[in-house]
């Protein structure tokens, strides 16, 4: 039945077979296996099957995305739900249509065979991380749900290098680590690591990776069929990972790597089934949560920051 629906989703978002209407979606890094449905509906012809033409982009910057998306020179920009509250306090026009991962990635990681048992364990030690605002704001939540203050920790920026930091001692914890990649770069140094989560430790669910356009677009036939290829593409993830690591390996030869092919099998679950819809409640509450740290003034109406496609 599930497959029956997405077919007729598929058949139903079809543009013109004949058109190849060119599309272009800007991703949040170098591909890697986070972008798992997109490289698959790429591969196995299901963006050409609904009549686009889609161009892969991988960003010179991480920021770009958003900005490329908000001035229409894109039309998706992969970004991130808590990003999301801070373009829009800065004035940046997007909007969240769709998701690729639809829970968090996040996770501050220690050494399993290390002294940090639990959070608390962190008083008086050192924390690495990578980038200051959403991720030391997750982080601090995280610490002072488990009786730690920000200030009884040393953050030290350890400039994106989180597992060589924390396998040669020089912290405790990294926060900012993804529970599905530094975990496999630990057992690569011969280290094993071991992740606290922040949906368990104070902080909402949130969607790790989204869909973002241009806030004044009109027409969203093109992205509607673009995010209908994707949920075909994650439901054979889902149904064949070891056939779909095949295929989206393929796509590029510096894939085929122990990290990636270690990533994939950790990420395939996450994977939105339903890319279009939209958690309302979700997302009131983790506005809520960015304006009670002060991240954020006030919650914005999802209206200003979302356009429900799943519901049009």
């Amino acid at each position: 039945m599930k497959t029956l629906a997405t077919a007729a989703l598929l058949c139903g978002l079809s543009l013109p077979a004949s058109a190849g209407t060119p599309f272009s979606v800007m991703l949040d890094w170098f591909v890697n296996p986070d972008h798992g449905p997109i490289i698959i509906a790429k591969q196995r012809g299901y963006f050409a099957e609904v009549g686009l033409d889609v161009e892969i982009i991988a960003p010179a910057d991480p920021s770009d995305p958003p900005k490329m998306a908000a001035a229409g020179k894109v039309d998706l920009g992969l970004s991130y739900q808590p990003q999301l509250y801070l373009q829009h306090k800065e004035g940046l026009p997007v909007i969240r249509v769709g998701s690729l991962i639809d829970s968090p990635l996040y996770c501050i990681m220690v050494d399993a065979d290390g002294p940090i048992k639990k959070l608390a364990d962190l008083k008086g030690r050192r924390i690495g991380f990578s980038v200051p605002g959403i991720e030391e704001a997750l982080m601090h939540r995280m610490l002072r749900s488990n009786g730690v203050e920000p200030d009884e920790v040393e953050s030290i920026n350890v400039n994106f290098a989180l597992t060589s930091a924390l396998a040669a001692g020089k912290v405790d914890a990294v926060g900012g680590a993804f529970r599905n990649f530094e975990l496999h770069q630990m057992e690569m140094v011969g280290r094993k690591g071991k992740c606290f989560f922040p949906e368990q430790h104070g902080v909402p669910a949130y969607e790790e990776l989204i869909y973002e356009t241009a806030a004044d677009r009109k027409d969203f036939t093109s992205i509607k069929a673009f995010l209908a290829a994707t949920a075909r593409a994650a439901e054979e993830i889902a149904k064949d990972p070891e056939g779909t690591w095949d295929a989206f390996k393929g796509y590029a030869a510096e894939l085929d790597d122990q990290l990636n092919h270690g990533a994939w099998f950790d990420t395939h679950a996450k994977f939105s089934a339903r890319p279009m819809a939209f958690d309302k409640q979700g997302y009131e509450a983790f506005g809520a949560y960015l304006a009670d740290i002060g991240m954020i003034d006030m919650v914005p109406p999802l209206e200003a920051i979302s356009r429900d496609l799943d519901q049009e």
